[in-house]
């Protein structure tokens, strides 16, 4: 997998999610959803949330396969979503209203800048 998979490849929440903090300077790996859990170079665990921080959701407490959406602010989150098949904003209510989204893994915050080339 290249460094920066390029989302007009396809897409998925990560590669979504990723893109969008890039084009606001924020550097992730292209993590997978329990890569990006377990993660403490480019990204560190926070307790609440503030705008572009990623949120982890699942059926479960695994992150394995976790959905990953970006905090947008006042109980808002952006995501590409499978369910409407494009990007959309969710509050946390609408999350956990679903079986598949019910599960707040936690919140990560990036902590590294894109660096220029």
């Amino acid at each position: 997998m290249a460094e920066h998979p390029d989302i007009a490849d396809g897409a998925n929440c990560q590669l979504f999610a990723y893109e969008v903090l890039r084009h606001f300077g924020l550097e992730v790996p292209a993590f997978r959803s329990s890569e990006l859990w377990a993660d403490t170079e480019a990204t560190k665990r926070v307790s609440a949330a503030r705008p572009l921080d990623l949120i982890l959701f699942n059926a479960t407490s695994d992150a394995w396969g976790a959905h990953v959406g970006i905090w947008a602010g006042r109980d808002q989150i952006l995501h590409l979503s499978s369910e409407i098949g494009h990007p959309a904003v969710w509050r946390m209510n609408d999350f956990a209203a679903r079986d598949r989204y019910r599960t707040v893994i936690g919140i990560k915050r990036v902590i590294r800048l894109v660096h220029p080339a």
